[in-house]
């Protein structure tokens, strides 16, 4: 499997960019998330560990000899990040976050703006979180046999998964392989319908998905996930859509839809295990209904994507 990455550090300023080169140059590859927080220690988090920078760049684990993040370092990380122009990017802020170039998100909190109930922007930033976005071309690879019959369909595949476990990982590579066609299996490519809701999949930048999602794959990118599947269906034609973080009741009405519109469907939802899913209002009713045909269940054994099962979702054995 090849990791690949993208450029994230000409998103910090200066000082913190040469703080993490003498600090974390040997393990840049391996930061997940970078998090500035107003008035507390920076924080950076790796595959299974949390570390901290002294004045002098020097990684330590002990949290509390950190840098403290100012409101200074806050503002012009805000300035980098924005290119200057907060206004600009009024409408990802609202939603709490900015696609950077490469598809990193970077979120962030402050003191919401309202308007007439609705969140109109975020003032008063106080705290930022890189979250550092890879591809790992490959990694669907030992799954995609459960997930192809032998007809050449794709099953209705949930693939169920705890925070940070490589869930939006994995689901990229799915669709990035379905979308080109798998050799292997003989499989030949299918247009993709791909609802990345909070453009964390294809990593939309200005237009363009900033990751490998396949030759045949359209994005509808920041679109509410039920309203933009049903737009997919009805415009483009496919015969797979792909989604990420389904449990919304009309998330569940689209998915029906979908199916009597003969679409297979990819999607996610977290959770730590397929009993604690089952409990779930929204998600327990597609399950009870046997809508999918696989379960694939993710944790960190052995570093995220870590398949721990498949099920078969109408009868419930386990096939891996």
């Amino acid at each position: 499997m090849a990791e690949v990455t993208y450029s994230w550090q000409d998103y910090l300023v200066p000082e913190l960019r040469g703080l993490m080169k003498r600090g974390m140059s040997k393990h840049l590859a391996e930061i997940e998330e970078i998090r500035l927080r107003l008035g507390r220690p920076l924080v950076l988090r790796l595959a299974n560990r949390e570390v901290t920078l002294d004045e002098s760049g020097m990684a330590c684990e002990r949290l509390q000899k950190g840098i403290v993040v100012g409101r200074d370092l806050i503002e012009r990380s805000i300035q980098v990040l924005s290119q200057g122009s907060l206004y600009a990017w009024e409408e990802e802020i609202r939603n709490g976050y900015i696609t950077i170039t490469g598809g990193h998100r970077v979120g962030l909190m402050g003191r919401g703006v309202l308007e007439k109930g609705e969140i109109k922007t975020l003032k008063e930033i106080s705290g930022v979180n890189y979250r550092i976005g890879r591809q790992i071309l490959g990694c669907a690879d030992g799954i995609l046999p459960y997930l192809v019959g032998e007809n050449g369909t794709v099953c209705h595949t949930l693939v169920v998964s705890p925070p940070q476990c490589g869930k939006t990982t994995l689901l990229r590579d799915i669709v990035r392989q379905i979308s080109d066609g798998v050799g292997s299996l003989r499989f030949k490519g299918v247009n993709v319908g791909l609802v990345d809701e909070r453009s964390e999949v294809a990593g939309v930048y200005r237009g363009m998905p900033q990751f490998e999602i396949g030759m045949r794959t359209d994005v509808l990118d920041a679109c509410p996930k039920a309203q933009g599947m049903i737009m997919m269906i009805r415009s483009m034609s496919p015969a797979v859509i792909a989604t990420d973080e389904i449990g919304k009741r009309e998330d569940v009405e689209a998915l029906h839809q979908a199916l009597q519109a003969g679409v297979s469907v990819l999607a996610t939802v977290h959770g730590g295990s397929l009993a604690e899913v089952k409990e779930r209002p929204v998600i327990g009713e597609l399950l009870s209904f046997k809508f999918f045909e696989r379960l694939v269940l993710l944790n960190r054994g052995q570093g995220p994507g870590t398949v721990e099962a498949i099920y078969g979702g109408r009868n419930w054995e386990r096939m891996k």
